[in-house]
This record gives structure tokens, sequence and C-alpha cells, in this order.
């Protein structure tokens, strides 16, 4: 779907989608990219959390599109709100530079990587089952060689270290050109 104008996070936006899991967020992301909408994943304002600590941004102006799509694919969602003024939603990106190494923070999860090389240095955060994997396949990697953790890991930890990860591949490439 092309929109018109854009807010800081680039979508339309002024909805919400809220969830009990993590799981569901994340299913019903890929559901509604499938079908083309342009949607994201955001931490809502702690007010507005109903189980979860995802939502899924979405242009208010599509949302019985939307619900009609994640009814007839029997994806579960709590509801769907639209964003008032006050409801900013939080940044969870940042960013400490170590001099030779940078380490991209998002959530509880942060990723060091190395400013010259591109080498991913350390992973650490979270506590979740699927963790200490991502880390072993990652590490001594370079972030144009790793996968990315969004598609091996399945936890709120993960999708963390997924936005850490994309952040540093940005800065990367931006630095690197």
């Amino acid at each position: 779907m092309l929109f018109g104008r854009k807010n800081k996070s680039g979508l339309d936006g002024g909805g919400l989608i809220l969830f009990q899991t993590v799981e569901e967020a994340i299913a019903a992301e890929k559901i509604l990219k499938e079908e083309n909408y342009e949607v994201k994943l955001v931490a809502p304002p702690p007010a507005l959390r109903k189980g979860c600590d995802l939502a899924v941004e979405i242009n208010i102006a599509e949302k019985p599109g939307i619900e009609r799509c994640l009814l007839s694919k029997d994806a579960n969602f709590v509801e769907i709100l639209p964003l008032k003024g006050e409801g900013e939603l939080l940044n969870i990106v940042k960013t400490k530079d170590f001099g030779d190494s940078l380490m991209v923070k998002a959530g509880n999860m942060k990723l060091t990587f190395d400013k010259k090389t591109g080498i991913i240095l350390n992973i650490s955060g979270g506590g979740c089952p699927d963790i200490p994997y991502l880390h072993i396949s990652m590490l001594d990697k370079k972030l144009t060689e790793a996968f990315s953790p969004k598609q091996k890991g399945y936890t709120l930890c993960a999708l963390m270290l997924d936005r850490a990860f994309t952040e540093a591949l940005e800065i990367w490439k931006k630095e690197a050109n």
C-alpha cells in the first residue's frame, strides 16, 4: 500500500494492533506484509500494552481491511486502536560509540561491532532460550554475512536483537560508503 505523508517511523501510522504474546505480534506482521500492507513492529506506550511489549503500527485508515485480513487468517490480536497524540511510540534503539567499536542497543539486547571491519564482536543481554544459539551463530561474522536474528529466533529478545542488527548494518553500510 502506498501512503501520502509519513510520520517519524516512516509510516502514515495512526493505529496500533495490540497482542497478548510476542509470537502473535510477529505472526500478524508477517501476514500483513505478505498481503502488501505497510506495517511495522513497535514498542507501544506502556499505558496501551495489553499483554506483550510489542504492537504492530498500521495506517489506521486501513483498519477494516487489516482486521478482515487477520480474522480470515485466524491471527490472534487483542484490539486495533487509533494512536492519539500523547501516545508516541517508544524509541528502543540507541547507540554507544567506543572508538574502535560501536554498540547498538535495542530493548535489552546489545550488539557490538568493529567499526573498521564490520565484524560482530559481542552480543549480550536478554534471557530468552534462543539467544545462546543466535550468539554463537553470529559472533565473529561480518554484519554483511550474518543472518537476520528474526529469521531464526522466535522470542522478544531475538526480535530486539534483530532491531539492533538491522540498525548496526545500516550504520555500517552508510559508513563504508
